[in-house]
């Protein structure tokens, strides 16, 4: 009841500020309407969208499963405010996984509704500084937006591995070495332990790295960071990456995502040093697309200790992780589209290790706006029953 008094909130106070504004419309999948002020000091465009999932998964030896689930809903606010130098977005994800991973000790119980809510000041160049809570510069799979993935939904690699979202600061910077050959640069600072935490800092603080090169200059449309090939770029396009981060004193078991590692009786934190690092890639060129990533993750002290020395039987996610990505989008805008992600554990966790084959197929009705996507996956479990996972999904983005 109180998520759909916000959102009602929401939508009344926009419209009720309407009648001082210049309003535009625009085609669908680019906003429900955008805002401007009279004086053009602010403006904003105003977005929903919401994914509806089917899946059903077969365990050797146990019956079948089956769940129907709205996996997103999100409300999406984005602009200018003074300046159009100064940008800003807001986005609220209020479907049961979005706002799941609440505590009462570090979200005072609370659900945890907002995703991004940052501003963007460019304000010299090609350098610009970002402020507030939002993805940090990890791997490209979680970069880029959950309405423009190729498969249903991200990889093994990404759930294990990602450092999502989280509060701080970035300063972002690009430059040319030649007329087509593109750098760019990411430099992160946050609080270390994941997006909407109220207790303050718990562990140490969070450095994150990124440099990308971009040898036959940009893709149309923000390419690099969607996963289909849908303008079929003319000419071959290729960007790499690579990121490095290091959070110091980490308090979770996957660096800023995971459990918290409580000890003494839930009286305290075990802390230790992670270091993930990320390799990845993607290739475009005529429908055709090729993606890959790696991932790295090790930690001073894996296993946490009671301050006695006793093991706690919380464990830091440590291994590394392949994940290889391609698709080819006909004519017709049906894509089909395979991947393959391989989960290798320390052998401290190693029930995690598995192998996880993918064949999907999709319709791209209005671009990444309105489409059906459909995968079936095989997961080869480390000396456990393997599985066999089937989805459907629709996307719809105004």
């Amino acid at each position: 009841m109180n998520m759909k008094l916000t959102l009602l909130g929401v939508m009344m106070l926009l419209f009720t500020s309407l009648s001082a504004q210049e309003i535009k419309t625009d085609t669908f999948g680019k906003g429900i309407f955008n805002v401007v002020g009279k004086d053009s000091t602010f403006s904003m465009n105003f977005a929903i969208r919401f994914q509806l999932l089917g899946f059903s998964s077969w365990t050797e030896h146990q019956p079948n499963e089956l769940s129907f689930l709205v996996r997103r809903s999100r409300l999406k606010l984005k602009g200018f405010v003074y300046s159009p130098k100064l940008k800003y977005k807001f986005e609220a994800g209020f479907s049961n996984r979005d706002m799941s991973g609440g505590s009462e000790d570090f979200t005072h119980g609370s659900p945890r509704f907002i995703m991004d809510a940052f501003l963007e000041w460019g304000y010299y160049k090609n350098l610009s500084l970002w402020v507030g809570q939002g993805k940090l510069p990890g791997n490209r799979e979680r970069v880029m937006s959950s309405a423009d993935l190729q498969l249903v939904d991200r990889s093994l690699l990404n759930g294990k591995f990602n450092i999502d979202r989280d509060i701080g600061v970035q300063l972002k910077h690009y430059f040319h070495l030649s007329e087509k050959f593109i750098v760019k640069e990411i430099l992160s600072i946050s609080q270390g332990e994941g997006r909407n935490i109220t207790t303050g800092n718990l562990g140490g603080l969070q450095y994150v790295g990124r440099i990308e090169l971009l040898p036959f200059g940009k893709f149309k449309n923000k390419g690099d960071y969607t996963g289909a090939d849908l303008v079929r770029e003319k000419t071959p396009k290729l960007a790499i990456g690579t990121s490095y981060e290091f959070n110091n004193d980490a308090v979770r078991e996957r660096s800023n995502q995971g459990r918290y590692m409580l000890i003494d009786d839930d009286s305290a934190l075990f802390k230790s040093n992670i270091n993930t690092v990320f390799i990845d890639g993607i290739f475009k060129y005529k429908g055709y697309s090729f993606m890959f990533e790696y991932a790295n993750r090790n930690a001073d002290d894996p296993i946490a200790k009671n301050s006695d020395g006793s093991a706690t039987g919380d464990i830091i996610q440590v291994g590394n992780a392949l994940n290889l990505q391609s698709g080819y989008v006909f004519p017709s805008n049906w894509e089909i589209a395979g991947r393959f992600t391989n989960l290798n554990m320390d052998e401290i966790t190693m029930e995690n290790s598995r192998d996880m084959y993918t064949l999907g197929l999709s319709k791209y009705i209005v671009g990444q706006k309105l489409k059906v996507q459909s995968d079936c996956s095989y997961i080869s479990n480390n000396g456990r029953p393997n599985e066999i996972l089937a989805r459907l999904q629709i996307d719809v983005h105004f």
